[in-house]
């Protein structure tokens, strides 16, 4: 008699304690109805989201500097590495322009904050200094020469992506002017490195169900979910102009590199999960940029477009400080120009590039773009505060998107991406790996193709002893 099939307590049981995705949503669901419940006692769980992230952190530069090193050193063209820099920075503008022009149109159509005849002076313009610490968006000079290392080890300590960056295209660049034959054990110490940092991901990743459900009963017990009755139009609006931006990048991954948005999302639907109920991008960066690598696009690529997309490619902050400035102004009575609403997108195009990390960016972008206009008063950004955490979801799902996009986008462009490979892993098929029979990656993590398999120099042990190419020399 054939095995009868386990009963749906013991499926839910397995799928549980083996899917990542499951164990998410069930905390994500865990955490909201906590937070409605006992919102006191949610509020206090906020450290468990914090420290996944903290966690998540330590890693991020290390791995980038590895994967940029690694990337670059066995591409073996710095030319290439350059210009794909240069592509990714003309796909990233182009991007968020789009995100800009999307909001404004969305904003004058709808209109969500015509009818509110608020006086500004009502408002505790305090509240925002206190929000973003009394901070200020860096100059376009402070911006450029923040992004170079003053201390190689500073760049790691600080967690600065864009110093990394630099310092990793540096190695990178040294170690194809020396040659394997003068630093022979560099390249596969870093090589080795970048798998360690991996492992330790993996180990890290155990923890996010519980840092969703800390983070999640955080938000709702500490503004509840009144405060959507009070901003429905434009939540609603928000909401629905980030599906149309996605919907065009689905349109454009589909014309330029054949692609399917909808089969990726499939693909990192734990990731995103996890990047919702965080509020986080960054907490799932490392997996993204594993995830990203397994579906064909080249570590180089990968290694340089998607952490400067972190930077550079805020498509959904654009979108939300666009539709934000002419919500502020609507709802204290200013009408806007056309000339005035040029003015925003161009003030946007450069402060929305200064936002990664600074605590309270979108309100000190929306200071400077009130500031900058003279005619909607400062104090009036004050209307957002309850309101700007709701919206995080949509700017995490937009920006990781825009940037997985760019991605793909940026590799076909310069011919780093393995369209075979990337539909068949996007489909969902299960791949032989091409090295040593594990999860789909050879012996050091990456999808070897042809163009980026390289025999060892004269002399120089193989990195990969399991390949099947034969040594040289």
């Amino acid at each position: 008699m054939p095995p009868s099939a386990p009963s749906l307590p013991r499926r839910v049981a397995r799928t549980l304690r083996t899917s990542l995705f499951a164990q998410v949503l069930c905390a994500l669901v865990l955490g909201i109805v906590v937070g409605k419940l006992w919102p006191e006692t949610a509020t206090a769980l906020q450290p468990l989201g914090d420290g996944f992230t903290r966690l998540i952190k330590t890693v991020i530069s290390p791995l980038v500097f590895c994967v940029v090193v690694v990337g670059i050193a066995k591409a073996g063209d710095l030319k290439a590495f350059g210009r794909i820099g240069v592509k990714a920075l003309i796909w990233f503008e182009v991007a968020s322009t789009a995100a800009l022009v999307i909001g404004l149109v969305a904003a004058n159509v709808v209109g969500p904050g015509r009818g509110m005849n608020v006086d500004p002076s009502s408002l505790d313009a305090a509240a925002v200094d206190q929000t973003t610490g009394g901070g200020r968006l860096p100059s376009a000079t402070e911006f450029a020469l923040g992004a170079l290392p003053d201390s190689f080890i500073g760049a790691f300590a600080e967690n600065e992506l864009l110093q990394v960056l630099i310092l990793a295209c540096l190695v990178g660049a040294a170690l194809l002017h020396l040659g394997h034959t003068r630093v022979p054990k560099i390249l596969p110490a870093i090589d080795q490195a970048q798998e360690v940092i991996f492992a330790v991901v993996g180990f890290i990743m155990r923890l996010a169900p519980l840092a969703v459900f800390g983070a999640m009963a955080h938000l709702v017990g500490n503004y509840g979910l009144g405060v959507m009755k009070t901003y429905a139009k434009l939540i609603v609006l928000c909401y629905v102009a980030a599906a149309l931006f996605i919907a065009l990048l689905a349109v454009a991954l589909r014309m330029v590199t054949g692609l399917s948005l909808w089969k990726f999302l499939r693909y990192i639907r734990e990731e995103m999960l996890l990047a919702l109920g965080t509020a986080s991008t960054e907490s799932v960066m490392p997996r993204v940029m594993q995830k990203l690598r397994r579906a064909g696009a080249r570590d180089d690529a990968v290694g340089l477009v998607l952490p400067t997309g972190y930077s550079f490619n805020l498509d959904g902050a654009s979108l939300y400080l666009s539709i934000g400035t002419l919500f502020i102004a609507q709802a204290v009575g200013v009408d806007l120009s056309a000339g005035q609403q040029i003015t925003v997108v161009l003030v946007l195009m450069l402060t929305s590039k200064g936002m990664a990390g600074i605590p309270g960016s979108a309100f000190l972008a929306l200071s400077a773009t009130a500031s900058s206009l003279g005619a909607i008063p400062a104090g009036a950004v004050a209307l957002l505060l309850g309101v700007d955490r709701i919206m995080d979801s949509m700017r995490v799902v937009t920006n990781l998107l825009g940037n997985c996009v760019a991605v793909f986008a940026v590799s076909r462009w310069e011919g780093a991406l393995d369209r075979e490979r990337a539909k068949r892993v996007l489909d969902g098929e299960e791949i032989a790996p091409p090295g040593d029979g594990g999860d789909g990656d050879d012996a050091d993590g990456r999808a070897m193709r042809p163009e980026t398999a390289q025999a060892p120099a004269p002399g120089i042990p193989a990195q990969h002893p399991k390949e099947s190419a034969p040594k040289v020399g």
